[in-house]
């Protein structure tokens, strides 16, 4: 027997229907790439969203077809998303942090027919364009004032394109099966993989990530999402936002610390989110300048381990709640996050921080384990090591073009190549990436715990933790260490820094001071560069 409910398909425009019907004069704020702040609202952006809709259609574009953007947090890139989805059609985010030549491999593999990018990016557009033969057209995300003179023979500027459509448009009739939006993987090992998310998985990521023991936000909230609308769909927060009808703020092209303070301070945002290096950024210059945050409430930080200096300096000198979260590309992305269950809701100081330094536990929508490489499940007993595996209704069950197989198993869990371990309350820990744990010994020790540890040490701008090869041991950890300006700790003050905080045999053999650490387009760190650069190393204790 099935139920007498209606058929209502969840497709990502009747997000941006609820919000505009239900918020529409709730505010969309801009920091625009022509320079000056932009104030719009969910009334305005469906307007134009329906245009750029009726736009792509009348030029040929359809269901199916792959519309990509390359561009950062605005309103107008909002509106194109939308816009793309309500023809069914799908958005494709590109990273312009990526090397050229990946994009070009990812947009010829997606087969891209059409691109929407910023001012910033068109000089590498310029040179993208005569090598993917697929795209058609370049819509440039300004007018015709600002609009500079191209080598592209099919560039327009947006808002002359956007002026020829009336919005006279309805949304396309789906299945909420229906593919809508495409976001590859950095390709840190082999070529990227392409993520193929669905109007169905869109909405229901974006419900999950919205309840009150995940980001927990609401329609009274202020929302900057610092995080990239390329970088995992903004971690769900340009669909949440809408679907809960609260301010966005978005923050264009300026990721510096005083840049996204002015937007903290002037539209006071309550909720955040990006990854750590951004708010490395913020506390330098919040620690310079002596300034505060005094309408800020939450922040959400992920992409990376989180360090535990980090969550005490928010919490403790600016009274700003830290949620740790964890996800992937192939999962929407989000796949744990450190709210408080009842259990540990009661613990503060240290105690509260050890649970804080967790990655957190999975929402409905989201299944977890961990097992040994015999696919042998772990206990959840908060130590046992294995490889994390995932399901649910917005992970990915197969990768674009059909790559990466092996990361699926016929139950449909997929290997997210994280090793953790999930605590007996659900709390899970990332203790590495599979290919960058250190086997010493016969035993697995954790580049992250290491990494987090060090960065404490109020000396230390940056680490990482690398495994070089050791003749009794197998591998041994290098310690790689940025400098904060003017301080010169030397390698002693910093192992005594750590010595005790972690089993003897965990301790770094050396330490090595570098300029930078290289990362990833995501802003993870590169291990892979830092192996080669450090494949010669000999240790001391050799």
């Amino acid at each position: 027997m099935l139920g007498l409910m209606q058929e209502w398909p969840l497709l990502c425009h009747k997000i941006l229907d609820n919000a505009a019907r239900q918020h529409g004069q709730r505010e969309i704020v801009s920091r625009s790439i022509e320079g000056p702040i932009v104030r719009t609202n969910y009334a305005e952006v469906r307007t134009r969203a329906l245009k750029v809709a009726q736009r792509l259609e009348r030029e040929g574009y359809g269901l199916g077809d792959r519309i990509a953007t390359l561009a950062w947090n605005t309103a107008r890139h909002i509106e194109a998303w939308y816009g793309i989805m309500g023809i069914g059609a799908v958005y494709h985010t590109l990273n312009p942090r990526l090397f050229p030549e990946q994009l070009v491999w990812i947009m010829n593999h997606a087969e891209d027919k059409l691109l929407f990018t910023d001012l910033t990016f068109l000089p590498v557009v310029e040179k993208l364009c005569p090598t993917v033969k697929s795209v058609r057209q370049v819509v440039v995300f300004t007018d015709g004032a600002h609009m500079p003179a191209t080598s592209l023979p099919n560039a327009v500027a947006y808002e002359e394109w956007l002026a020829e459509a009336d919005g006279d448009f309805q949304w396309k009739s789906l299945d909420e099966n229906t593919a809508a939006g495409m976001c590859y993987t950095s390709g840190t090992t082999g070529d990227p993989k392409g993520v193929l998310y669905s109007h169905r998985s869109n909405v229901l990521h974006a419900m999950i990530a919205a309840m009150p023991d995940a980001m927990g936000i609401s329609s009274r909230d202020t929302i900057l999402p610092v995080v990239p609308m390329f970088h995992a769909n903004a971690w769900g927060l340009a669909q949440s936002g809408p679907m809960i009808g609260a301010k966005l703020v978005m923050p264009g092209g300026r990721m510096d610390g005083p840049s996204i303070y002015e937007l903290l301070d002037t539209e006071k945002v309550t909720f955040t989110a990006a990854v750590p290096t951004v708010w490395l950024m913020l506390l330098q210059y919040l620690e310079e300048s002596g300034k505060k945050l005094p309408h800020l409430k939450k922040v959400v930080i992920g992409g990376s381990a989180c360090p535990r200096a980090m969550t005490k300096k928010f919490q403790e000198n600016y009274d700003v709640e830290v949620i740790h979260a964890w996800g992937m590309t192939e999962m929407s992305p989000l796949g744990t996050l450190g709210t408080m269950k009842p259990e540990y809701a009661g613990l503060a100081g240290d105690d509260r921080l050890n649970i804080q330094e967790k990655q957190g536990y999975s929402p409905f929508g989201v299944e977890m384990k961990v097992t040994d490489d015999a696919n042998r499940e772990h206990l959840w007993d908060g130590k046992t090591f294995g490889r994390l595996k995932v399901r649910g209704p917005a992970v990915a069950r197969a990768y674009y073009g059909g790559a990466g197989t092996e990361q699926f198993d016929e139950e449909g869990w997929f290997d997210t190549g994280d090793v953790a371990h999930i605590d007996a309350h659900g709390y899970m820990k990332i203790t590495d990436r599979a290919k960058d744990v250190i086997k010493s010994g016969g035993e697995w020790i954790s580049t992250i715990d290491l990494e987090n540890l060090a960065v404490g040490h109020p000396d230390i701008a940056e680490a990482a933790v690398i495994g070089v090869a050791h003749s009794k041991w197998d591998e041994r950890p290098l310690l790689v260490v940025v400098k904060k300006p003017g301080k010169e700790p030397s390698k002693t003050d910093i192992l005594r820094y750590m010595d005790g905080k972690v089993a003897k045999w965990w301790m770094p053999d050396d330490v090595a001071f570098v300029d930078e650490i290289p990362h990833t387009a995501a802003g993870k760190i590169l291990k892979t560069k830092l192996r080669e650069q450090f494949s010669g190393y000999r240790l001391p204790t050799e």
